[in-house]
C-alpha cells in the first residue's frame, strides 16, 4: 500500500548532487568490479548511490540463530547463492499503478509469486571507500541508509546482522502496517571509521525484512516488496534527499487535503442552506454526503502524514464505512431530489445495501484476515463489486425516472452520477492496466478524485440551481401569504363597530401572518337582533387562514337565511366534515333586541358574564361527528351588562418559564374592567403561542323617539 511520492522534478535544478540517478551512480561515485564475489564495489564521495542491486531475493521468513537470537538470513556470512537474483533498476518510464509514481520497479507477484503475501527477504553485499583515500581518517565520514520509497508494506532493515531500524510494527504476530513515510537509517559510527582506511572497503551486508498483507493483493496489480531501490551515502547527503522526500509526501497528499477542506466547506454552505428551506431535505443529504468526503480527506491525508492509524483500521473506518455511507447518501440525495415515493422499498434496501457493502469489503479487502482465511475473504471480492453494481444501479434507476418525470432536472443529474461510478470502480479499473493517476509538479492527481470533485462541482451547480428555483418559490408564498392575511383581515369584522343598542370592540392578533381564529358580527336590521360567531380553527398558518375563508363565507351565507345559533353550528359541521385533520371550536350566540341571548357552544371557550364565565357543558368540536349537538343556554343580556368572548389564546399564551397565563390571569383582568385591547396587549406580553381574539360587547340602552 502507498500514498508516497518520489522526489520529483520541481527542485531537482536544486539537487544535482544529491537526486538518484536510477541505475546509473552519481558522479562523485564510482562503481568498480566486484572485490569479492556477488558484491557491489562503490567509490563514495559527496554523494549517494542507489542500491539497485544485484539484489538476492527469497520469499518466507528466516529462522532465528538459536546462539544469538537474531535472523540467520541477516548474517552477513550466509549462503544465499540459491536465492533469486533481482534487479531494483526502475524502467524507463515506468511508473506506480496508484498514486503514478515515476520510476516504479514491479514486486514479487509478477515474478514468480503470484498470490504470495506474507514475509520476504532480500539481501545485497556493499563494498564502500572513499573517493579520496587521503582523508581517509577524517571522522566527517559517516554513512546513512534511506529506505525505499514505495514498497508493500512494512520491513525491517539490517546492516551485517544487526537490526538498524524498519517501518511498521513488528512487536505482534502479524505485523501491523502503515501508509509508506521516508525512513532514514544511521548507519553504526565504528563501522564507518573504518571506511577507506588501512583496513580496506566498509564492507556491508544489507538485509530486508519485507511483510505484505493479504489485503494489498486485491488493491494493487503487481505487489509484493520493494519497489524501489534503498539509497546510500554520507549521511549529510541522505538526511537532505530523506528531508526532500518528506516535503514530497506532503506535497504528494496535498490535493487530498485541500479536497478536504473544499468539502468541509461545501458540506457548511449546504447545511447553512436548510435555513433558506427547512422542508427540502435534499440539502441535509448533500451536506451529509461532503461531510464524509472530508472525512474521508482527513483519514487519507493524515494517515498518508503519521501512523496514526494503521493500514486496517484506516480501511476499516474509511474504506469500508466511510465509503459505504458516502455511496448510500448520494442514493438518498437524488432520491429525495426527485421528491420519489416509490418503490416504498428503495430506502429499506440503501439501508441493507450499506451493511452488505461495508461487511464485504472489509472481508473481500482482507482487512479481517486473522478472523477469515484469505481462500474464504477473495470470495467475497464478488458481493463487494456486486454491491457497488446495486447502488450504481438505484441511482441510475432514480435519476431515469426523474428524467421521465421533470425532463430537464433529471438530465442535469445524469452528468453527476456517471462522474461518481469513476471514483466507485477506480479499483477494478486500476486492476485492468488503466492508470488512475498521474504525478504532476509533486502532486499526485487521481483520476477518482478529478471524478469527484467534478461531480461535486456539478451538484454545487444543481445546488444554486435548485436555491435560486427555492427562494422564487418562497417570494411567491410570500407574496400569497400576504395577500392571504389582506383578505383575512377584510372579511375579519371591523375592530369597533356601531350597531344600535350595542357597544362593540374587537382584536385579533394572529401568531403569524395568517391565523386561524376568525369572528363575525351580523346585525339584522329587521328585528334588531345581532349575530355573533367565533371560533378556532386547528393549526395555524396559511392553511389554518384558507380553512377560515371557507367557514366565513359559510357564515355570512347561512346569517342570510337562517340566525338560528343551533342552526349556524350544523351548517358549519357539515362543511368540516372529510376535510381532514382539521376541526374547530365555535360559538354562535343571538341577541335578540329586548336583550334575550341564545347561545350554541361546540368546544370553545365559554364567554365571560360581567368578568364570570358563563356555565356551560361541555361538546364536541366542529369536523369531527355528523349531527354532533351543541351545548345550548338562554339567558338576558341586560342594559350595561358586558359579554366577553375570547379564544383560547389568552389563557394558553406561556412565559419563558413555562408558566401558562391562565384562567385566574383572565379573570382577573376582568374584574379590572379593561379593554379587549388590554385583554390582548396583557396576552401577547405574557408570551404569545396561538392565535388571539377578543371581543367585548355591552348592551346600552336604546331611545325611544319621541311621539
Amino acid at each position: 500500500m502507498t500514498r508516497q511520492l518520489r522526489p520529483v522534478l520541481v527542485l531537482t535544478a536544486l539537487f544535482v548532487s544529491l537526486a538518484l540517478s536510477g541505475a546509473q551512480p552519481r558522479p562523485s561515485a564510482h562503481v568498480s568490479p566486484a572485490s569479492e564475489a556477488g558484491a557491489l564495489h562503490i567509490t563514495l564521495g559527496q554523494a549517494a548511490f542507489a542500491l539497485n542491486g544485484p539484489w538476492k531475493f527469497t520469499v518466507g521468513d528466516s529462522p532465528i540463530d538459536p546462539a544469538t537470537g537474531k535472523p540467520l538470513w541477516a548474517e552477513p556470512d550466509f549462503d544465499d547463492s540459491r536465492w533469486e537474483t533481482v534487479d531494483l533498476t526502475p524502467a524507463a518510464g515506468s511508473f506506480e499503478p496508484i498514486q503514478g509514481l515515476p520510476s516504479y520497479v514491479p514486486g514479487w507477484t509478477v515474478k514468480g509469486h503470484a498470490g504470495y503475501w506474507g514475509y520476504a527477504w532480500y539481501r545485497i553485499r556493499v563494498e564502500v571507500e572513499r573517493q579520496a583515500p587521503a582523508d581517509s581518517g577524517s571522522r566527517d565520514f559517516k554513512l546513512a541508509l534511506e529506505g525505499p520509497a514505495t514498497y508493500d508494506d512494512v520491513y525491517q532493515v539490517f546492516a551485517n546482522g544487526s537490526l538498524l531500524g524498519g517501518f511498521g510494527d513488528f512487536s505482534r504476530k502479524t505485523p501491523r502496517e502503515y501508509f509508506n513515510v521516508p525512513k532514514l537509517f544511521p548507519l553504526p559510527a565504528q563501522e564507518a571509521k573504518a571506511a577507506g582506511g588501512a583496513q580496506g572497503p566498509l564492507k556491508q551486508v544489507f538485509a530486508f525484512r519485507v511483510w505484505m498483507g493479504p489485503e494489498t493483493l486485491e488493491s494493487e496489480p503487481e505487489a509484493g516488496g520493494l519497489h524501489d531501490p534503498p539509497l546510500l551515502g554520507r549521511a549529510a547527503t541522505v538526511a537532505a534527499d530523506y528531508k526532500l522526500n518528506w516535503l514530497d509526501l506532503v506535497r504528494a497528499v496535498s490535493p487530498s487535503a485541500i479536497l478536504t477542506i473544499f468539502y468541509a466547506q461545501l458540506a457548511l454552505i449546504t447545511f447553512s442552506l436548510v435555513l433558506f428551506d427547512r422542508t427540502d431535505r435534499v440539502y441535509l443529504w448533500i451536506g451529509a454526503v461532503f461531510l464524509l468526503q472530508a472525512i474521508y480527506g482527513v483519514l487519507e491525508s493524515v494517515d498518508s502524514w503519521t501512523q496514526f492509524l494503521t493500514i486496517t483500521e484506516d480501511g476499516l473506518v474509511g474504506d469500508c464505512l466511510v465509503f459505504s455511507l458516502i455511496m448510500a447518501c448520494w442514493v438518498m440525495v437524488w432520491w429525495t431530489w426527485f421528491g420519489q415515493k416509490r418503490p416504498a422499498w428503495i430506502p429499506h434496501a440503501v439501508v441493507a445495501l450499506t451493511v452488505l457493502s461495508a461487511l464485504s469489503r472489509a472481508v473481500g479487502n482482507d482487512l479481517l484476515y486473522g478472523l477469515v482465511p484469505h481462500p474464504v475473504a477473495a470470495h467475497f471480492l464478488i458481493a463487494s463489486l456486486a454491491t457497488r453494481l446495486l447502488f450504481f444501479a438505484l441511482m441510475l434507476g432514480i435519476v431515469i425516472q426523474g428524467i421521465r418525470t421533470q425532463g430537464l432536472e433529471g438530465w442535469l443529474v445524469l452528468p453527476a452520477v456517471l462522474l461518481r461510478s469513476i471514483g466507485v470502480f477506480s479499483g477494478e479499473l486500476r486492476l485492468l492496466g488503466l492508470r488512475m493517476s498521474v504525478h504532476w509538479l509533486g502532486a499526485n492527481i487521481t483520476l477518482s478524485e478529478t471524478a469527484t470533485l467534478l461531480m461535486a462541482l456539478a451538484v454545487a451547480l444543481l445546488l444554486l440551481r435548485r436555491l435560486l428555483r427555492s427562494v422564487k418559490a418562497q417570494r411567491q408564498l410570500a407574496l400569497d401569504v400576504k395577500q392571504a392575511q389582506e383578505v383575512q383581515q377584510v372579511i375579519l369584522a371591523e375592530a369597533h363597530m356601531v350597531v344600535p343598542g350595542f357597544t362593540i370592540e374587537s382584536v385579533y392578533r394572529p401568531a403569524r401572518e395568517v391565523g386561524g381564529d376568525f369572528f363575525q358580527i351580523v346585525p339584522h336590521d329587521s328585528d334588531g337582533s345581532l349575530l355573533i360567531v367565533a371560533g378556532d380553527v386547528a393549526g395555524k398558518g396559511l392553511p389554518a387562514g384558507m380553512m377560515v375563508a371557507l367557514l366565513v363565507g359559510v357564515i355570512r351565507t347561512v346569517a342570510r337565511f337562517n340566525p338560528d345559533p343551533v342552526v349556524m353550528l350544523g351548517e358549519l359541521n357539515q362543511r368540516l366534515l372529510g376535510r381532514g385533520d382539521a376541526p374547530a371550536t365555535c360559538l354562535a350566540l343571538r341577541i335578540a333586541a329586548d336583550g334575550a341571548v341564545t347561545l350554541a357552544n361546540a368546544g370553545h371557550v365559554p364567554p365571560y358574564l360581567n368578568g364570570e364565565p358563563l356555565p356551560m357543558e361541555g361538546s364536541l368540536p366542529l369536523g369531527i361527528i355528523a349531527g354532533a349537538q351543541p351545548s345550548v343556554m338562554h339567558f338576558w343580556l341586560k342594559p350595561d351588562d358586558k359579554l366577553v368572548l375570547t379564544s383560547d389564546g389568552i389563557v394558553e399564551a406561556m412565559d419563558p418559564q413555562g408558566q401558562l397565563f391562565g384562567f385566574e390571569r383572565m379573570a382577573s383582568l376582568l374584574g379590572e374592567a379593561v379593554s379587549a385591547a388590554g385583554i390582548a396587549d396583557a396576552a401577547q406580553a405574557f408570551g404569545q403561542e396561538d392565535d388571539i381574539s377578543v371581543i367585548s360587547l355591552m348592551r346600552t340602552a336604546v331611545l325611544e323617539p319621541a311621539a
